[in-house]
């Protein structure tokens, strides 16, 4: 499945909530090959939950027909020479096959998010509750790899109980063609889920400069991401150096 996964410069930039849309994809495209928008509440818990984070002050996508804006924000990046993906959130899975279908005619990738840990979207049943419900989380990916979409999941590291290599195989199996890892302080795990699978693997967390993503290859990352840096060009320019010399791609710009 990793061959349906490519982007030169194999840099992505990570979803933040309410920030990533698609002005900021277009911001970072100088420098990135991808860019995932969102997150994106798409089922009524999760964005209820949504709507809870925002009443503490968070900040997120909260449109009143979330598939029509996803549909909007990727065709307007028609064009943009950068890999669109789109990180949605959902409690149950039919939503999760209808964006599938939205990103499939979009040729964007859809990510599953089961990786945000805020108490309000683990109570409703995604995020990072996912981690720890393998069962259905394959099922969401299953489901959505149906719709010929090319599937990823985030996932985050240093869950209890968690075992992401052996979790990763099993997304594998369901279609799963991507993984975008959240390596929180244990980046060896970056090289477990490689050796355990066949997918095309994202590294995120702290990548800044050459020694990350050196890091990170080393463990056998096919791309990093940059998360909160991503809206700031010195750190993305220094990044996109960083990948084409230890991933020996080279950009024109």
């Amino acid at each position: 499945m990793a061959s349906t996964v490519s982007f030169t410069p194999p840099l992505a930039l990570a979803s933040l909530s309410g920030e990533a849309d698609a002005d900021w994809a277009r911001a970072g495209a100088e420098y990135a090959g991808a860019a995932f928008l969102g997150g994106i509440a798409i089922d009524a818990d999760s964005r209820a939950a949504a709507r809870e984070l925002v009443a503490r002050d968070r900040t997120e996508f909260l449109p009143d027909d979330p598939l029509a804006f996803v549909a909007r924000e990727l065709e307007s990046l028609a064009g943009t020479p950068i890999q669109p993906g789109v990180n949605v959130r959902s409690a149950t899975v039919d939503p999760v096959v209808d964006a599938a279908r939205v990103c499939r005619d979009r040729d964007a990738y859809l990510e599953i998010n089961a990786h945000c840990r805020q108490a309000e979207l683990r109570d409703v049943g995604c995020g990072e509750t996912l981690l720890r419900d393998g069962e259905r989380l394959a099922g969401y990916v299953a489901r959505a790899a149906e719709t010929g979409a090319t599937v990823g999941v985030k996932v985050r590291a240093e869950v209890p109980g968690v075992d992401l290599p052996a979790l990763a195989r099993r997304l594998e199996t369901a279609g799963a063609a991507f993984v975008h890892v959240d390596a929180m302080d244990t980046e060896s795990v970056v090289a477990d889920i490689a050796d355990a699978t066949d997918l095309f693997v994202i590294a995120n967390n702290g990548v800044r400069d050459d020694e990350t993503v050196r890091e990170y290859v080393g463990y056998g990352a096919d791309a990093v991401s940059v998360g909160r840096p991503s809206d700031t060009p010195v750190v993305l320019e220094r990044v996109r150096d960083a990948v084409e010399r230890r991933l020996g791609c080279e950009t024109s710009r």
